[in-house]
């Protein structure tokens, strides 16, 4: 074929004209779908195996396909492979490469199958790769703060409820919060892998195949739990590129509040923490600065992530059953999610076992703000007051040491009496900070071996995976 010649298309029998050349670039994906390549050569390799078991093709054209297909891979992977926008996609790309090789037997590949659920098995295949990619990361970043945690059990710092002074807390008690949330998106990732690991190759076009196909052992050979039940909804679904956006903006956003606090922490006003400088980038004109970039662009890409979230939703709200050419909108929001999250879990992954909390700043912070205060409360309560007359006499108590430019530490037991007589000497073990979060000593307290013992459990959970 020359280049003036129209391209011959897979499915060009029922035209009369070649695709206006515009019309070629617009509904072309190959640019981005390329990616997929490795999946879809698998898929196809599962496909040929199993039309060989069934007898539509014979051992020997199997045999061709196989090499056929094998040495395409070596040619992508070897940047070798020609793509081409004429040909659309993916698929037709390798399909017709596979025609030059190997001649008529590649055309035979297609056989009982559809470009509809070939794309649908592709996706997926390429997707729950990357599930276990992102699941990696995200265990590494896990296993970065469960240590630096138990580390920091005993680092002191100010617990904030409106990032006002609340109670003291301690460094690592901060961080297995940071945990929880992560613990969570790795169960919601890894729900959405086990809904998505369901085969839709052998639903064809959207009615199945009148050729003797065995999807279960396609399934098996893709690794696939099973095939999926109904071949309307197996090439139109979409559900799980959704649901893995909707985690991924979930992660997005407890990094963007992670990181949210590590760009206040750096600051100077803060000052709790240093980040390594691998880590920040300086300013063309003040020598002075150490600006947190990656924590500030991590907290920047959730709104890119939240947007796909939003494509995707509005792309299937309206489609008819079963396949639509609007589907092809599907892969650039997913992939750009993907590519997204990942760098961020492993900047983030790399970044938070080097992080150095600035002790004797953490804890003179705590105690400012009057962060012992209902622990006097509750110390009023032990000794037989009522909570509600414990709060008065503390607010109080509060409102002296505003006055006077005092803790409630700082106070003589004199100053303390004044506002209530039932306040003996032994205040002073639960004014301090380091009794304050001894005092919660129970799972899910501050208590440094509660601290501790939470890091261990996270730690051992999170190395059964």
């Amino acid at each position: 074929m020359t280049d003036k010649e129209p391209a011959i298309k897979p499915w060009g029998g029922r035209f009369s004209e070649p695709t206006d050349a515009f019309v070629e670039r617009f509904t072309a994906s190959v640019e981005f779908d390329q990616r997929m390549y490795h999946h879809d050569i698998n898929g196809s390799l599962a496909h040929a195996q199993m039309l060989t078991k069934v007898g539509v093709l014979t051992e020997e054209e199997y045999q061709q396909i196989q090499a056929g297909l094998e040495a395409i891979r070596g040619e992508v992977e070897a940047g070798e492979f020609q793509w081409s926008v004429t040909l659309e996609d993916v698929h037709m790309n390798i399909e017709a490469r596979l025609t030059d090789k190997i001649g008529i037997t590649g055309k035979k590949l297609h056989t009982g199958r559809s470009r509809n659920d070939q794309v649908a098995t592709d996706i997926r295949l390429y997707l729950r790769d990357e599930i276990d990619s992102i699941a990696k990361e995200l265990t590494r970043l896990q296993q970065g703060l469960t240590t630096l945690a138990g580390n920091e059990a005993h680092t002191i710092m100010p617990g904030f409820t409106h990032l006002q002074t609340a109670q003291p807390v301690t460094f690592g008690h901060h961080l297995l919060a940071w945990n929880e949330m992560l613990e969570r998106d790795y169960s919601r990732l890894m729900d959405c892998r086990a809904r998505m690991n369901q085969s839709p190759l052998g639903a064809a076009a959207l009615a199945g195949t009148t050729y003797p196909i065995d999807r279960a052992m396609t399934a098996e050979l893709l690794g696939f739990d099973a095939p999926t039940e109904n071949s309307l909804d197996s090439v139109s679904d979409r559900d799980f590129a959704i649901e893995f956006t909707a985690f991924a903006s979930l992660v997005m956003t407890h990094l963007s509040r992670f990181s949210e606090e590590l760009v206040l922490w750096t600051s100077a006003q803060f000052d709790f923490i240093e980040l390594p400088d691998r880590f920040c980038t300086g300013s063309s004109i003040m020598p002075q600065k150490k600006n947190p970039d990656v924590p500030e662009l991590v907290r920047g890409k959730v709104g890119r992530v939240n947007g796909h979230l939003i494509s995707l939703l509005t792309l299937m709200k309206s489609q008819p059953l079963a396949y639509n050419k609007d589907n092809q909108e599907d892969k650039e929001p997913l992939f750009d999610t993907i590519d997204t999250l990942k760098d961020c879990l492993k900047a983030y992954a790399d970044m938070v076992p080097a992080i150095k909390p600035k002790k004797e700043v953490m804890e003179e912070a705590a105690r400012r703000g009057f962060s012992t205060a209902t622990d006097l409360a509750d110390y009023l309560v032990r000794k037989g007051v009522a909570f509600r007359d414990a709060h008065e006499i503390v607010g109080k108590s509060v409102a002296y040491g505003v006055e006077q430019k005092k803790d409630l530490s700082e106070m003589t037991l004199e100053e303390l009496q004044q506002f209530s007589d039932i306040i003996t000497g032994d205040v002073f073990d639960v004014l301090t900070l380091e009794g304050s979060v001894a005092a919660r000593d129970h799972i899910g307290g501050t208590a440094p071996r509660q601290v501790i013992a939470a890091s261990k459990r996270a730690s051992g959970k999170i190395s059964k995976r």
